[in-house]
């Protein structure tokens, strides 16, 4: 069927509720962006270099480097030089595709490192923009982020901080960076938002805090990759906490609604899980629930453009209660678009326009038929692209992976916790908050805390037994929800978190990995 919008009916995307457009995202481009947003207080710059960043051409600037003094050896080990480049530096496309293989950017090892990239290969689609919001909603931890992530480099003095202990992929970077001048004067600044979600902001800048309490005993390229699954991590959760809140917040006129939002993980990572059908059933209830998603975006668009001759477009809690309040106004406003859309059918395009009416006969009102139009016309396109962020940003099926599956309609997408995530879940929370002091301290804690931790912080679920939804759940549940703790606890002692030393319970503790004086 054929409907004529607009170019202002066909936008989706609300940076008010949630700033990415919704695509296949590489996280690695991510961070790309993001620290150059931590770097310039949440501007897009570009580069002084306008032409294409390539292997010769870093090579070149490794041999720059050695001309001023900085390194040697790199002229006369040309072969070695591009091999380090091409395996430990650079983020590439189709790699292992020689006739395809381009360089996107640099890792994202350390703050600077944005500077060469080139900008068709590093795509966020806005992701960077939803994390720095959060990370703005907490501006002292922003702060200590940025000091970590740019700690051996004066940008001033483009030179390397002597005494800093880096590693040397990262001082290579460095190297590479500083004869690369940003173009100030060219740039694209972010509004002045704030994040929809602020409990989960706040929960972000707090993992981030915790995380950067290891900043001093874990290797940087470790950290680094930490931050990368935690970022994916929380853009997953909240974009499964959008999903299911956001039409109630619709309809209740408010973003004060319980959230009550939480999912089954299968910790085995077995594809033939006991817990596989509960698992999938709770990601299923998620992609079901995108059409009531995207309703709820549409209206607040709706009433968003309406909100413009008042001044208070970014105001959203104003919106939500402008929504529900369902003013004459609107509503008029709603039929008039209506009416202009039927207006743009053809005099062969009747049926279209006939089967189009049908649809939304039903409705309650005016607004509602518009918002089922735009609905009905654009959905399709969003439910595309959201499955395909939900799994990016969840890095399925990977040592990471807050998803699996996907592969076949035999073993559709469920959530899961890779030995990786599950890493760094404990890292953080085996951290507890010094009472009077300030900061955190390390202790041992059971696993029973720990799946109790997991879903108070996060809301998932490894162990249902006690959850009021499984409350009237069969024995077969019961008992796969039993093999999950197992599993989960495998999964602890294959990362060395975990031993069992004795059958008593006091004994079979999580001990921290580290400690800090």
């Amino acid at each position: 069927m054929s409907v004529h919008l607009n170019r202002e009916e066909a936008v989706f995307r609300n940076e008010l509720v949630f700033a990415p457009d919704a695509k296949a995202v590489n996280l690695e481009n991510t961070l790309t962006n993001l620290f150059m947003q931590i770097r310039y207080d949440g501007c897009r710059v570009k580069s002084k270099v306008r032409n294409e960043h390539t292997l010769d051409t870093l090579y070149k600037y490794m041999c720059k480097a050695e001309e001023q003094g900085d390194l040697a050896g790199a002229a006369a080990n040309e072969d070695a030089v591009k091999a380090w480049l091409r395996c430990n530096l650079t983020n590439l496309v189709f790699r292992g595709n020689l006739s395809k293989e381009k360089v996107s950017a640099l890792r994202p090892t350390h703050l600077e490192t944005f500077r060469i990239r080139n900008q068709k290969h590093t795509r966020d689609y806005l992701t960077a923009d939803q994390v720095y919001l959060m990370l703005k909603s907490t501006p002292e931890i922003l702060a200590r982020l940025k000091d970590y992530l740019s700690k051996g480099f004066d940008p001033m003095t483009n030179f390397i901080t002597p005494g800093e202990q880096l590693d040397i992929d990262t001082v290579a970077a460095l190297h590479l960076v500083k004869n690369v001048k940003m173009d100030v004067r060219s740039t694209t600044k972010l509004k002045q938002l704030k994040p929809f979600l602020k409990d989960q902001a706040a929960l972000f800048c707090d993992d981030v805090l915790r995380l950067l309490w290891y900043q001093d005993v874990v290797p940087r390229a470790v950290m680094i990759e930490y931050f990368r699954i935690l970022v994916g991590f929380h853009l997953a959760l909240y974009a499964y906490k959008l999903i299911h809140l956001l039409p109630r917040m619709v309809e209740a006129g408010t973003r004060d609604v319980v959230d009550d939002w939480n999912m089954v993980v299968d910790a085995s990572g077995r594809l033939d899980s006991p817990l596989e059908p509960v698992a999938c059933a709770d990601v299923e209830r998620s992609i079901n629930g995108l059409n009531d998603y995207f309703r709820a975006t549409f209206a607040l668009n709706v009433v968003q453009g309406r909100a413009q001759n008042t001044g208070r477009e970014n105001d959203i809690d104003y919106l939500l209660n402008e929504l529900k309040s369902g003013s004459l106004e609107l509503q008029t406003y709603a039929k008039l678009r209506v009416d202009d859309i039927f207006r743009r059918f053809g005099a062969d395009e009747a049926e279209d326009a006939a089967d189009l009416r049908r649809y939304i006969q039903y409705e309650r009102d005016d607004l509602a038929r518009y918002v089922a139009i735009l609905a009905r016309v654009k959905g399709p396109y969003q439910y595309k692209f959201y499955q395909k962020f939900l799994d990016n940003v969840s890095m399925k099926n990977s040592e990471s992976a807050f998803m699996s599956g996907g592969r076949s309609t035999k073993h559709a997408r469920r959530g899961v916790l890779g030995a990786r995530l599950i890493e760094l879940i404990v890292q953080l929370l085996v951290l507890k908050e010094r009472q009077g002091v300030g900061g955190f301290e390390a202790r041992a804690l059971s696993v029973t805390e720990l799946i109790a931790g997991i879903r108070s912080r996060y809301g998932l679920i490894i162990d249902g037994t006690s959850e009021p939804r499984f409350a009237d759940s069969d024995v077969r549940t019961q008992l796969a929800f039993r093999a999950n703790v197992e599993a989960f606890k495998d999964k602890l002692r294959q990362i060395g978190f975990y031993t069992d030393l004795s059958d008593a319970g006091t004994l079979q503790k999580i001990r921290p990995r580290y400690n800090r004086a």
